[in-house]
């Protein structure tokens, strides 16, 4: 468990402090889910510890938000994307729109979400690297879209 804990503690800190927007409120938060972790590991069926130790902070993080605890409130849109959307931000959500859903995803999750690539993988059982590979050839597919979208 001990190994689990220093190899996983910044990713599990870093997952909360960017969805409570608190260093002192994430750093709780994560004691909290390496405490049910702790007591949850006999029921570890394996597979990936980042994934699982992402989803029990998940959980954690739901259960402060219904406590109705001190979390930092987020807003709802990106600064961007307040006021009247511009043309340019109306084209770059159609092309997002018709790239295959994976595709599309994947930048949502790392550029408008915030997770890192590390956390992408995590999530979907894979490697860093695997997750890099995909974001840059949605960028393309999105870049290729785009060019296309705005010669016509």
């Amino acid at each position: 468990m001990e190994e689990l804990f220093r190899a996983h503690w910044p990713l599990v800190l870093g997952y909360l402090r960017r969805r409570t927007g608190s260093v002192t409120v994430a750093e709780e938060l994560a004691q909290e889910t390496f405490y049910r972790a702790t007591r949850a590991f006999l029921g570890w069926r394996g597979g990936s510890p980042a994934a699982w130790l992402l989803a029990i902070a998940r959980n954690v993080l739901v259960d402060e938000v219904r406590r109705g605890q001190r979390l930092v409130p987020l807003s709802e849109t990106l600064p961007a994307q307040r006021g009247e959307p511009s043309t340019m931000s109306m084209g770059v959500r159609e092309t997002l729109a018709r790239l295959p859903a994976n595709q599309g995803r994947l930048p949502e999750l790392i550029h408008v979400d915030g997770y890192t690539h590390a956390e992408v993988a995590a999530m979907a059982g894979t490697t860093a690297g695997a997750v890099k590979t995909a974001v840059w050839r949605a960028r393309q597919a999105f870049q290729q879209l785009y060019q296309e979208e705005v010669s016509e």
